[in-house]
């Protein structure tokens, strides 16, 4: 398939090819395994790292973003470049307020005056897809509103362009590239990053995730304000507190830390493994410790979504991963990931093997679970076998969470608190699949078995008691197997028998006699003429059995 590329497009082509001609011969693609050479030193990986989410943030709120995204992609980047691409921060200037004032009152088609009785011309916090503002409503509720950056959505979408037909490019012309379905990638990109943009999606989470989290009293979800929210503009209860990392550990004297962490992390979980949709992007900067001391979640643009299908999977996973069983880790992999042609189940097990079964009595600053995850998914590309983007994510979501657990609670153990959270939320599934319409499906089946119970036990006992009840097993025809059998020995004693005739042929050759044919020695001319009737009459019948067998095994007209 031709895949061209876009005149328009040439100075991002012009950015992504100067990022792979610096990085696809540097210390960072042979740690990658990408190129030739001699593995590189972790500690030029991470340096290299560091370098690329440099180059990413000058690039542009797209790359920054699409390096958070691949954050989590353990299978296309060693563990310190993952760890750099995490850190990546929006780093901009606030856009001026008249701008602002344009934008919201567009947006909500009233004047800002009218709508909000103070509003802050200085943002709280400037991003590179929009920023925060203070306001106050005509009722005196104070409110965060944030505004989305001018212009920065036909930038994304002429760069999302140029992401998309660059890596249809390399999926079509490089092999490597095609093994990473770079296509795939940025289509996801695409999705998020396009729900990312509209504001009123972002409010939609903030519901669904306070309703979600309503029985965690320790963590707060902004409430949204529909009337005062539009595709480019979300206003929201404002939040009084601080950014968890900006917090001295004076502050931090007077917290229950212990049991902050453990509520925040088991709300994490009940998001992944009980309601499958869960807040994708927890870092310290989404997470504020409020002024009565509980942990508010902020910047909901980023979540996932998860199928019933798959929050069982990665349940079973994380379960065996937290209690350091690898072999059992692998097969819960291999069920929820797609095996390739070249998938190797015994390399996959000796691979996650070690890192797995580390969990085993592992305490906190031994084996981090998202570290084992992030493991688990580079070992599983590297033995042909693609696992969900989904579990990538749910790893960066733990070390994530990790990170702010360890400010919380410095002795804070996540895996003792999944371990501990088991039955928990094994309870919680089962009640979650206990919904009206599959108790009415149940009922109904129950109803039908009820009902034609009775009959197909008296035909049975009926046919016992004349002696009449028959097994039929579906197995081979063993008259056909043997006929086939048969006609593969005539053949080759037939075979065997004209070789002879062709072999004594020979030797009569050289046998004086006055009997001859066509001026050879006459029995060896008559062996050699039944040896080729023989091998012709051999060569008709095969011919003529296979077409008999063709015409049987194809269907009529």
């Amino acid at each position: 398939m031709a895949v061209s590329l876009s005149v328009k497009n040439l100075k991002r082509y012009r950015d992504i090819a100067a990022l792979f001609l610096k990085y696809g011969r540097s210390d960072l693609a042979r740690g990658m395994g990408l190129s030739a050479g001699a593995p590189a030193k972790e500690a030029e990986v991470d340096a290299q790292g560091r370098d690329l989410a440099r180059d990413l943030e000058r690039l542009g709120p797209t790359f920054v973003k699409l390096g958070q995204l691949v954050s989590c992609r353990s299978d296309l980047f060693p563990p310190p470049v993952l760890a750099a691409l995490a850190r990546l921060q929006d780093k901009v200037e606030p856009f001026p307020y008249d701008e602002v004032e344009r934008i919201v009152e567009r947006e909500l088609r009233v004047r800002i005056s009218r709508a909000f009785s103070e509003f802050d011309p200085v943002p709280v916090a400037a991003a590179s897809l929009g920023q925060v503002h203070r306001a106050r409503l005509r009722d005196g509720r104070l409110v965060a509103v944030k505004v989305q950056r001018p212009g920065i959505r036909d930038q994304i979408f002429e760069d999302l362009d140029a992401f998309d037909e660059a890596a249809r490019f390399l999926d079509a012309h490089s092999e490597l590239a095609g093994r990473y379905d770079l296509a795939g990638l940025v289509a996801e990109f695409r999705r998020s990053l396009t729900a990312e943009l509209d504001y009123r999606q972002e409010a939609h989470n903030a519901r669904v995730l306070r309703t979600n989290l309503e029985e965690f009293e320790r963590l707060v979800v902004p409430e949204p304000l529909d009337d005062y929210t539009a595709e480019r503009v979300l206003t929201m209860d404002y939040v009084h507190g601080a950014k968890i990392t900006a917090l001295s550990p004076l502050v931090r004297i007077d917290w229950e830390g212990d049991a902050l962490a453990g509520e925040l992390f088991r709300g994490y979980l009940k998001q992944v493994l009980v309601d499958g949709f869960f807040h994708a992007d927890p870092h310290p900067g989404n997470v504020f410790v409020t002024d009565d001391g509980r942990v508010a979640l902020l910047d909901l643009g980023m979540v996932a979504r998860l199928p019933d299908a798959m929050q069982e999977g990665l349940l079973k996973l994380l379960f065996a991963v937290a209690e350091g069983r690898g072999d059992e880790a692998a097969d819960r992999a291999a069920e929820i990931g797609q095996r390739q042609t070249a998938f190797d189940a015994a390399a996959f097990r000796r691979r996650i093997g070690p890192s797995v079964g580390a969990m085993r009595d592992a305490s906190l600053d031994q084996v981090r679970v998202g570290d084992v995850l992030l493991e688990l998914t580079r070992g599983a590309a590297e033995n042909g076998l693609r696992l969900p983007s989904e579990l990538g994510l749910l790893a960066k979501t733990l070390l994530q969470l990790d990170r702010i657990g360890k400010v919380l609670a410095p002795e804070f153990d996540p895996t003792g608190e999944i371990r501990r959270y088991t039955a928990e939320l094994l309870r919680r599934r089962v009640f979650k699949s206990v919904t009206p319409g599959a108790l009415a499906g149940a009922v109904l089946d129950a109803k039908e078995l009820a009902e034609k119970l009775p009959g197909r036990v008296n035909r049975v006992l009926d046919l016992l008691a004349a002696n009449e009840l028959r097994l039929r097993v579906d197995t081979i025809d063993e008259r056909s197997f043997l006929e086939g059998l048969q006609k593969i020995a005539n053949r080759i004693a037939l075979g065997v028998i004209l070789a002879a005739l062709i072999l004594g042929a020979a030797l009569l050759m050289h046998v004086p006699t006055n009997f001859r044919i066509f001026g050879y020695p006459g029995l060896a001319m008559i062996f050699f003429l039944g040896a080729a009737a023989g091998g012709l009459g051999l060569i008709a019948a095969v011919l003529w059995s296979d077409r008999r067998a063709r015409a049987e095994r194809s269907p009529p007209g």
